[in-house]
């Protein structure tokens, strides 16, 4: 028997191995779309004050950056 979890956004049941499951900061949070998902981390990271995320958000961005300039250097044509 699986078990069923509950969108934290809309309600919505659904079953073990579908749907978006995280855990951050100690609590199990559960989505049954990235729509919804989306929906709850826009409003966690806009509810955030800037002095908290500035940091980390620089780091993130980097390394995304980063990883766009490798993906770029992959695909140029080698002659």
């Amino acid at each position: 028997m699986s078990q069923s979890h509950v969108c934290l956004t809309c309600g919505r049941p659904f079953p073990e191995g579908q749907g978006i499951i995280l855990t951050l900061a100690g609590r199990t949070l559960e989505f049954h779309s990235k729509a919804c998902a989306y929906s709850f981390l826009k409003d966690l990271v806009f509810s955030i004050s800037e002095d908290c995320v500035s940091s980390p958000l620089r780091d993130v961005y980097e390394k995304r950056q980063e990883a766009l300039e490798e993906m770029k250097k992959r695909a140029e044509k080698k002659i």
